[in-house]
């Protein structure tokens, strides 16, 4: 179980949920309403008061390599530090396994991260951060250059890590696949002009 403590993102009032092992739940919220921030939050990206606990125990008492082990987010316009996405990967034979299953020839591994489409460094950063099986996975709009054939092989993936107990928290502008995916949804308010109020709800 994931559980969040009076979590305090932007101007938002504190955020205070659970998500069970093996549920979704689904973040929503127009643009700059905190959807990221939450994200980044929870996985200790970004400060934020509050207490970020999994089936008990608070991230304070993980060292920050372990949390990030065990909880791991995927963003929306993924990061890479290598010159291939092979080297992404703990071994070759990883990288084509998650090329295999995403749809992607696995002889793009090799190429150059600059050639790659947009939608083959999403498939591959998405396999990059599942290979080890973290228990919470907090995926920012996760297929969003994706078209409808590579969407369902990666929602294929999120629902059989699903069955297998993991916590999913997804923030899509794809209502559909909020439809498809989750079991719950927190709605994050629109962002905060002077004197409108300010409201969080699920």
């Amino acid at each position: 179980m994931l559980k969040i403590e009076r979590l305090q993102i932007l101007a938002l009032p504190p955020l205070s949920f659970e998500v069970d092992a093996g549920a979704c739940l689904a973040v929503e919220g127009p643009s700059g309403s905190g959807k990221s921030r939450l994200l980044r939050a929870i996985a200790d990206l970004d400060p934020a008061d509050g207490n970020v606990l999994i089936d008990g125990a608070e991230r304070r008492t993980f060292s920050p390599g372990d949390w990030r082990r065990a909880v791991r987010y995927v963003a929306a316009e993924p990061g890479w530090w290598a010159a291939t996405a092979l080297e992404h990967f703990s071994s070759p034979e990883v990288a084509r396994a998650v090329a295999e299953r995403f749809g992607i020839d696995p002889g793009r591994l090799s190429a150059d991260i600059s050639t790659l489409s947009t939608g083959e460094r999403q498939r591959l950063a998405f396999g990059r951060a599942v290979e080890d099986d973290p228990p919470v996975l907090l995926l920012d709009e996760p297929t969003a250059a994706l078209d409808d054939h590579a969407t369902r092989l990666v929602e294929a993936d999120i629902e059989r890590r699903l069955a297998n107990g993991a916590v999913v928290l997804i923030a899509s502008h794809d209502a559909a696949q909020i439809e498809r995916l989750s079991d719950a949804r927190l709605q994050l308010a629109p962002p905060v002009r002077v004197g409108d109020p300010v409201e969080a709800h699920r």
